[in-house]
């Protein structure tokens, strides 16, 4: 994913708060694989439950948005996009034939190559809009657009109306509009209305700039992590998979 580079110093913070969202990552995917891979009771980790889906939502949403954040900042962002549209048909390819039953379609690998390479392409429309104004419009279209891969529009619970049930018959997934009567994937970003979540990070950075140069001491650890997000997304299924798959068997189960 980018990183935030100028000539003489970075922007810290945002590195700071990506490296915690991917610590966040790592310890919901480790009890994910304990729980729900490895058959492990839990009295609080629920997928299902409100606290977990909040903390679930934070990470995707935080990764996004920075994402968004950096896109303008970036150097090469084609690039960027491309490299990290190869790692996500990697990624799709092993978990498909090791993993079949945990395949990745469109998680949020495809999602960011893609929300990246979309917006190569109209970001000299996106740059003709005020900064708060595309930030507010990109906003209420991820609001109203938030389930639709659910076949409505509204947020979360909220159900403004039922989209046609036709449209999602041609089983366009990638777009948000999936047949869920065939269609499933182990992590699932569609570009709608995910793409609208990344340009209010893109939208944010003509807002907001944080300042340069040197981490507090005790954040450089974190900032360290969120320079290597992809890196680390690649590496943390597998090593986490590995620990815990040591503690099952030291477990005896």
């Amino acid at each position: 994913m980018p990183v935030l580079r100028t000539k003489t110093s970075r922007m810290w913070l945002p590195d700071a708060l990506r490296g915690l969202a991917l610590l966040n990552m790592l310890a919901y995917h480790a009890m994910y694989d304990w729980v729900y891979v490895f058959g492990h009771e839990s009295n609080w980790y629920n997928i299902w439950a409100p606290g977990c889906h909040v903390w679930q939502q934070y990470i995707c949403w935080s990764f996004i948005l920075l994402s968004g954040f950096s896109f303008p900042l970036a150097k090469r962002p084609a690039k960027n996009g491309l490299i990290v549209a190869g790692c996500a048909a990697v990624l799709t390819f092993v978990t498909a034939v090791f993993m079949p039953s945990e395949a990745i379609w469109f998680g949020v690998l495809h999602l960011n190559a893609a929300a990246v390479l979309l917006t190569c392409l109209v970001y000299p429309l996106l740059q003709r809009l005020p900064a708060g104004a595309g930030l507010a419009a990109s906003a209420a279209l991820f609001a109203l657009t938030n389930q639709l891969p659910e076949g409505y529009l509204g947020f979360e619970n909220w159900r403004l109306c039922a989209v046609p049930a036709g449209l999602y018959k041609t089983n366009w997934f990638w777009l948000g509009l999936p047949d869920l009567t065939r269609f499933t994937s182990a992590d699932y970003f569609p570009v709608v209305p995910w793409v609208f979540l990344f340009w209010c990070g893109v939208f944010l950075a003509g807002l907001w700039k944080p300042k340069r140069g040197e981490a507090p001491v005790v954040l450089r650890p974190l900032c360290a992590v969120g320079r290597n997000t992809l890196l680390v997304y690649m590496l943390h299924q597998p090593v986490i998979y590995g620990v815990l798959w040591v503690g099952h068997a030291v477990m005896g189960r």
